[in-house]
């Protein structure tokens, strides 16, 4: 057996070597100093783009049907296989045997552009030899993995039906088993009265809670009925539009000032027969055709549509920005004309304009303020885009000059050869390069177009389902493009939503189930920007030391909430050491400040890897703490992998604080 005490010269050669080691300052808990200058004259100062910050919208894991839109039935029209038969009617199921019914689809529903009807032949009757169960048989719709129920909320029901018998339907919502009854109607018609379709509305009050709950229609009657379009929409949405209250107020927590959406790679399809097609999303709700999102791989009903994402912009006080296809998919493309013109039309004309009278039918008589579109998604490059691109161009251009383009092409790279407002960028990369992104614009040329980082974020082994680490890294890549303001106008991330039964993304901003919702630590980071729109960016210089790994952005803005004006000072350390840094402000008397009113915010985690969920929501979350004392001369520590603001609130005169004097230096 070999001795356990090492040789006396490996013991030196081992205490070198830690020597070392602590000298470079690269273990856990070492310190580093930095000082950060910042000039607070308005002399130097440049102003932010009023829609700086905004979000970005795709339909993708499952974020609109069965997220967003409150609509509770999934595959409600009984399309989810196409307009042909037999279609696919999942998750559409059957309650009862073979032996007592028989479900099928046919051609036969009164709404042309959705033919597709689902028949249900009773086989059972309510006496004789083959008595159907007292529970009656049928179908259900358990939603999107559970409908949420919850006690005392009313749910508007509507579906139409018809019928070559009188019929008795029980219409009900239950438990995900059906033996839980949370609220319940009856459907009791003579044949003279649902012999043609007939649409039944009616509210059903909750009488109990469940997640995970269903809504089935029964009967113990024989005989043949048809069903279409059955919707269950709770009353209780965001301001009345249909939205799910609770997943809309995380987004207007982040404050907005712009909303892109429908896609992404949604707005172009697989193939183009599968585009989203913005004529065929609006109008009734019971008329819309659907299409199946071949990207993403699911069905949608299109309730949110064109108009329905117009008025969520709206909604939350943002700019809409509509991403159109230009005649290009993923596997196929097209040469095409510019109907989109037929779209802005929609949004912006007047309520006697062919399609702004369609958009006050549908009950938004003033036009929406869109001013920003974008031709097409990630499509630089491809056979056909520059020629579209300049007929989308062109014909937009002419009648809604003060319309913002957006081009796919990244003019980050190089120049464009075509015209442009905006040109598009995305990067979806690692924690350390995304890091290293926040000098991505430093040395750009100052001219326009300016840039519209449009997707951005941590992807891959550093992100996890959502990481702390991956917020750090986006977290300095903010931080640069805030300091590059003067050349990118608008930034959002990507993907928003996620709900959590179906992840085709990792990681998302939002996570959700039917009823609950979280924020990833990325969401969190993104918190820190909310009032960036529109500020004023100070001139500053971070000396470091060639520690790389530290960022910071000096802003002065008027808050949206209390309307005072603060002075935010953000560092990110994306490195391991603590980091002293001393803060010097000149062009700022320390009088001003009022500390009731000063906070510094820290978002931290003990692991880097660390993730929320529904079990630890606010396991990485910003803490929120006064500061002690503030002044021109700021000692502050930023933690190993952190990111921290100092937001000084100014007074609005130049009343000294009582008892302070002139403060040279402080420390928070």
């Amino acid at each position: 057996m070999a001795s356990c005490k090492a040789p006396y010269s490996l013991l030196l050669l081992y205490l070198f070597i830690s020597l070392v080691y602590q000298c470079s300052g690269s273990e856990i808990g070492a310190t580093q100093t930095a000082s950060l200058q910042v000039n607070a004259s308005e002399a130097s100062a440049q102003p932010i783009s009023d829609t700086f910050f905004g979000l970005f919208f795709e339909e993708i894991n499952h974020a609109g049907a069965g997220g967003i839109w409150a609509e509770l039935v999934s595959n409600r029209g009984f399309e989810a296989g196409g307009p042909n038969v037999p279609s696919n009617i999942a998750p559409w199921s059957i309650i009862g045997s073979e032996s007592s019914l028989i479900v099928s689809t046919d051609r036969s529903s009164c709404f042309e552009r959705n033919k597709i009807a689902l028949k249900m032949e009773v086989l059972c009757d309510s006496k004789g030899p083959n008595i159907c169960p007292p529970e009656g048989v049928g179908i259900y719709n358990p939603g999107y993995w559970g409908m949420n129920i919850e006690q005392g909320k009313s749910y508007k029901v509507i579906l139409y039906v018809r019928s070559d018998d009188a019929i008795n339907v029980s219409v009900a919502l239950t438990g995900s088993n059906g033996s839980q009854k949370l609220a319940s109607t009856n459907i009791i018609a003579l044949v003279n009265e649902i012999s043609d379709w007939t649409k039944k509305e009616f509210l059903l009050e909750a009488k109990g809670t469940n997640s995970n709950s269903r809504l089935q229609l029964t009967t113990t009657r024989k005989g043949v009925i048809w069903f279409d379009q059955v919707s269950v929409m709770p009353l209780d949405t965001y301001k009345g539009h249909g939205f799910r209250t609770d997943l809309v107020q995380m987004l207007a927590e982040l404050k907005p000032r712009f909303f892109r959406f429908p896609g992404g790679c949604f707005v172009e399809g697989e193939w183009l027969r599968n585009a989203f097609r913005w004529k065929e999303t609006v109008g009734p709700w019971e008329e819309r055709p659907g299409h199946f999102g071949d990207v993403w791989f699911y069905w949608t009903d299109d309730g949110i549509g064109y108009f329905e994402f117009l008025q969520l912009a709206e909604d939350l006080g943002a700019l809409p920005v509509w991403v159109f296809n230009n005649g290009i998919g993923h596997r196929d493309e097209v040469a095409t004309s510019t109907e989109a013109l037929d779209g802005i039309e929609f949004a912006r004309g007047s309520p006697n304009s062919k399609w702004g009278s369609l958009r006050a039918a549908m009950g938004h008589q003033e036009p929406f303020d869109l001013r920003y579109v974008a031709i097409g998604n990630e499509d630089c490059g491809k056979t056909n885009y520059r020629g579209n691109y300049l007929k989308f161009y062109n014909a937009i251009n002419s009648a809604y000059p003060d319309i913002k383009i957006i081009t796919n092409c990244d003019a980050s790279s190089q120049r464009l050869d075509h015209p442009a407002d905006l040109y598009d960028y995305h990067v979806y990369t690692s924690s350390s390069d995304i890091f290293s992104r926040g000098h991505h614009f430093d040395n750009m040329p100052r001219i326009k177009p300016k840039a519209f980082v449009s997707e951005y974020a941590v992807t891959g082994k550093d992100a996890g389902k959502g990481s702390f680490l991956a917020a750090l890294g986006e977290a300095g890549f903010l931080i640069g493009l805030e300091r590059n303001s003067d050349v990118i106008e608008m930034v959002s991330y990507a993907p928003l939503f996620v709900n959590n039964n179906d992840r085709r993304w990792n990681p998302d901003a939002i996570v959700f189930d039917s009823s609950k919702v979280y924020g990833t630590p990325s969401y969190w980071v993104q918190q820190f920007f909310t009032e960036s729109s529109g500020a004023t960016l100070l001139k500053s210089t971070l000396q470091t030391n060639s520690y790389a790994s530290l960022l910071a952005s000096v802003i002065s803005f008027k808050s949206s909430e209390d309307d005072e004006t603060y002075l935010r000072i953000k560092v990110v350390n994306f490195g391991s050491d603590t980091v002293n840094l001393k803060i010097a402000i000149d062009g700022f008397d320390p009088n001003t400040v009022r500390l009731s009113g000063s906070t510094k915010t820290v978002l931290t985690s003990s692991n880097l890897m660390d993730e929320n969920s529904f079990d630890a929501p606010t396991k990485v979350v910003p803490t929120k703490s006064l500061l002690q004392t503030a002044g021109e001369n700021i000692d502050a520590v930023v933690p190993a992998h952190s990111l921290v603001s100092f937001d000084l609130l100014k007074e609005t005169s130049s009343i000294r604080i009582a008892g302070t004097g002139s403060l040279s230096r402080s420390s928070i």
